[in-house]
């Protein structure tokens, strides 16, 4: 699933492409991409005919601003945003189609359809202007700005493991399973580490470390797995997965102790990393 990195990147490209131009019409022909919208024609009727002002984004959700409309769009596990100059076919699974007026597309490709496209009902008061349906998130860590402080305090107010809470995104905004156990691996923390029994220090590198690791997806277009589904909005693939340390390495060696990496199930996921440098937290050993 595309996580911070890969929305953000997608983001630049759109702000790049998208701002500026006018709509002339939304075609859908995927009705579970647009599931929030008990009438299809809905994103025709309210964007047709308004220009592109902004392109925002917050934790995994993007965020076009179209005169007084916000599209927003979540791209779920496989989905993609890609623009195109309107020739030739569109590819399979393109289950909603913005035609600007100079006739580009900015088609949304999903195959397993777990994406969505919605119109905002509009900002949360207090929250910064964030479309209401995004007001639950919590801090997105390359927008808001949170002090390394303040993000040790909070994370060690809550009792919950590591892993679980990066991946909560009420906490943290953007962060998946990719990043979670690369980010962890950098700070030498096991995934059933307890967040409150780290102290000072430690919470702090953690923060420390986890800008620096989506700062660096970022610029490499974010990551690519084995199946490339994700891609950028020119049908580019990320760069990031070869960078990775422990994410999908199982058996390898580890870059630090040289032992193998582990993979563990935990919530439901596979979750990768080295018993050997991983540090974990005080209680019995799950793995």
């Amino acid at each position: 699933m595309p996580e911070l990195p890969e929305a953000e990147t997608v983001r630049r490209g759109l702000e790049t492409e998208t701002v500026g131009r006018r709509i002339s019409r939304v075609e859908v022909t995927g009705l579970r991409s647009v599931r929030r919208h008990p009438d299809p024609g809905e994103p025709d009727r309210r964007l047709r005919g308004q220009r592109v002002q902004a392109v925002g984004r917050v934790g995994k959700f993007l965020t076009l601003a179209a005169g007084p409309e916000v599209l927003v769009v979540h791209l779920g596990m496989s989905g993609q945003l890609l623009l195109s100059d309107g020739a030739g076919p569109r590819p399979p699974h393109s289950h909603v189609v913005v035609v600007f007026e100079d006739g580009s597309e900015l088609r949304f490709v999903d195959p397993r359809t777990f994406g969505q496209v919605f119109l905002s009902a509009g900002p949360e008061p207090g929250r910064r202007g964030r479309p209401a349906e995004l007001a639950h998130l919590g801090f997105d860590p390359l927008t808001d700005g949170l002090p390394a402080g303040r993000f040790a305090a909070l994370l060690r107010s809550r009792r919950t493991m590591l892993k679980a809470l990066l991946m909560d995104q009420r906490f943290v905004a953007g962060i998946g399973n990719i990043y979670s156990d690369e980010i962890l691996f950098a700070a030498r923390l096991r995934y059933d580490h307890p967040a409150s029994a780290l102290d000072e220090e430690q919470a702090k590198a953690l923060y420390r470390h986890l800008l620096r690791i989506l700062r660096a997806s970022v610029r490499l277009g974010g990551s690519s797995l084995s199946d490339m589904q994700y891609r950028d909005v020119y049908g580019r693939p990320g760069r990031y997965q070869e960078r990775h340390l422990v994410f999908a390495r199982e058996g390898l060696a580890c870059t630090g102790c040289g032992g193998p990496i582990r993979r563990q199930a935990w919530g439901g996921r596979s979750t990768f990393y080295c018993p050997g440098c991983q540090i974990p937290g005080p209680g019995p050993r799950r793995g």
